[in-house]
């Protein structure tokens, strides 16, 4: 199976970053640019192959914004008009822990030296930051692991990467609610698979354990007949009915992620099920056997109801369609990447 085609990701774009939001095929230019969405764009097309030329215009477009994102003490701005000029202050928000995400995965895996080198150098700066937001940290420890894995001693990203294990906290003493949150929110597979990460680099089969136990757990929460059945927009919590909507596709491609890592950390085949049943939620085995993404533009659609899709294509769900159907090309283990000296 070949994966998406990246023509949309290209059409979403133009010469200072990606769009966040379409209509319908259409980018809507004037709502402007996300530093989250770039931040994804950046880990996913160093995701490809090296020999895709597309995917090396798009990564040097999203690392060229992300370094412009970044301030003079580490934090980063999330907002930029079309147009280029950037709105509100710089902060230690998602956008922050994304963009660490990014650099670090450019320090790893970028084909290209000067990437590999800038990406170890805003790393670097951006590390020396905390978020109190429990994801934030764990994107942030994401690209931690990254670093890790090309300089196991790298001593910013260890402690990144312990810091991150303490804000994501522990599972609960409670059986049937052990997430350590009284409430799924967004992004929740990222929690568990930065614990495995974790762990994985800093040598802690605790802190493993505990991000298997829970990945484990909520993958069961979330399947319903077979089938993914993510937590919607508005969260879900203990007694919560099943299935509920909207459904976005940016919560199948992080269970997708975590579910991956679990397979590389453990090697146990049991998790490849999860990666399955997040590609399958695309080809339209979900809660309302919808097909979620246009083989034609190779957009994702925005959003799963009980009615059918939201058939705008926007650049969240564009990467998530393309994340995820990456696994469906071939298994993601870490061990294509680029691992040549760099400077950090």
């Amino acid at each position: 199976m070949t994966g998406p085609p990246l023509d949309h990701l290209l059409a979403m774009s133009d010469g200072i970053g990606l769009f966040e939001h379409a209509e319908f095929t259409e980018p809507r230019a004037t709502h402007g640019y996300c530093t989250d969405d770039v931040a994804r764009l950046l880990v996913v097309m160093l995701r490809q192959s090296p020999d895709d030329a597309t995917a090396r215009v798009l990564a040097r477009l999203a690392f060229r914004f992300l370094a412009d994102s970044q301030g003079t003490t580490g934090r980063t701005r999330n907002r930029r008009a079309a147009g280029g000029r950037w709105r509100g202050r710089h902060g230690v928000e998602d956008c922050w822990g994304r963009s660490l995400w990014a650099f670090g995965s450019a320090a790893r895996r970028a084909p290209e030296q000067w990437m590999r080198q800038g990406g170890m150098s805003y790393f670097g700066h951006g590390a020396a930051r905390r978020s109190p937001h429990r994801r934030a940290m764990a994107f942030a420890a994401l690209g931690a692991a990254e670093v890790v894995a090309v300089f196991p001693r790298h001593v910013p990203s260890r402690r990144l990467l312990a810091d991150a294990v303490v804000a994501i906290g522990r599972p609960s003493a409670d059986v049937v609610w052990p997430w350590p949150e009284e409430r799924l929110r967004y992004a929740n597979a990222a929690l568990p698979e930065a614990l495995i990460a974790a762990g994985d680099a800093l040598g802690r089969t605790d802190v493993i354990d505990d991000g298997l136990s829970l990945l484990a757990w909520l993958l069961d929460h979330e399947t319903l007949d077979g089938h993914l059945s993510p937590t919607p927009v508005g969260g879900r919590g203990p007694g919560d009915a099943a299935p509920a909507f909207d459904q976005q596709p940016i919560e199948v491609a992080a269970m997708a992620d975590a579910c991956a890592r679990a397979a590389t950390v453990t090697g146990d085949p049991m998790w490849i099920r999860g990666v399955d049943m997040a590609v399958l939620w695309f080809e339209g085995d979900n809660d309302a056997s919808a097909v979620m993404w246009d083989p034609i533009t190779g957009g994702g659609f925005d959003g799963l109801e009980a009615t059918g899709v939201n058939r705008n294509q926007g650049a969240e769900s564009t990467l998530a369609l393309v994340s995820t159907m990456q696994y469906a090309v071939s298994p993601r283990d870490g061990t294509d990447a680029v691992e040549e000296e760099v400077s950090c």
